[in-house]
């Protein structure tokens, strides 16, 4: 009989879990995280579309670094300035350097990705794949560290951008908020700092420094540049002359 009754409490538990009376609350719940979370990570991204960012996730997160330690924090330096008013050169220049694709990708280069995944698989350092909206989804809304976590994050903004934004304001963007040095954010602090000029007067060979400092910019220093940073410089600026200044205007397709 007791084995007869746990048998007859455990279907009627069963029934009810299963029940639609049941699962109710359960589906709702879902739906509105399901239609809350898009809305909520949606609404800065489209805000930010029209408005300069006020500061960026990496800014905030190197603040943080050095409360935690109790050191004094460099001063930031960053000025907002319109796509307009940072040079040609240096808009090409980074795309050269870090996204050649970048006029016509979606937010991914698939073939990078695949380069890089080969390259990572036989090679102990390692070679990354991210598009400039890739990286500026992760400047301006995440934190510099390699988990799984962030990156399908990364992705996920990043599908955000290309769908809120056109191409130049994600170039503005990145251009305004990427580091440059230690402290050090955006082509007008860059330009003014390392040329004591506007970013709107670099010329082609200033541009290709800043755009070969961009993946190490705490130890790259483009107004006292290394051998290496040279000759990386100059292979930007080849590639530069490759693409042609027109290269740019695909962004407006």
């Amino acid at each position: 009989m007791r084995a007869v009754a746990v048998v007859e409490c455990r279907m009627r538990l069963t029934t009810a879990a299963t029940s639609p009376s049941y699962n109710r609350p359960m589906r709702k719940w879902l739906l509105w995280i399901g239609l809350g979370l898009p809305a909520v990570t949606a609404l800065p991204v489209l805000v930010l579309r029209f408005v300069p960012p006020p500061t960026s996730a990496y800014m905030l997160e190197r603040r943080l670094q050095f409360a935690l330690a109790g050191r004094p924090h460099p001063p930031i330096r960053y000025r907002w300035v319109p796509l307009r008013d940072i040079s040609p050169a240096l808009q090409l220049a980074v795309v050269a350097a870090e996204d050649q694709t970048f006029p016509d990708n979606w937010g991914f280069d698939f073939d990078a990705i695949a380069e890089a995944w080969h390259f990572n698989r036989t090679h102990r350092r390692t070679h990354g794949a991210s598009t400039i909206t890739q990286q500026t989804a992760r400047n301006l809304f995440l934190w510099p560290s390699r988990t799984w976590l962030r990156k399908g994050l990364e992705t996920y903004y990043a599908v955000l951008l290309e769908t809120l934004w056109p191409k130049r304001r994600i170039l503005e963007v990145y251009l305004n908020i990427a580091e440059f040095g230690d402290g050090i954010y955006g082509a007008q602090a860059a330009a003014t700092i390392y040329f004591r000029r506007p970013a709107a007067r670099l010329d082609e060979w200033q541009a290709a420094l800043l755009a070969a400092a961009l993946p190490a910019p705490r130890r790259r220093h483009p107004g006292r540049p290394s051998p290496y940073l040279l000759g990386r410089a100059a292979e930007i600026e080849q590639q530069m002359r490759d693409l042609g200044a027109d290269h740019l205007q695909r962004l407006d397709r």
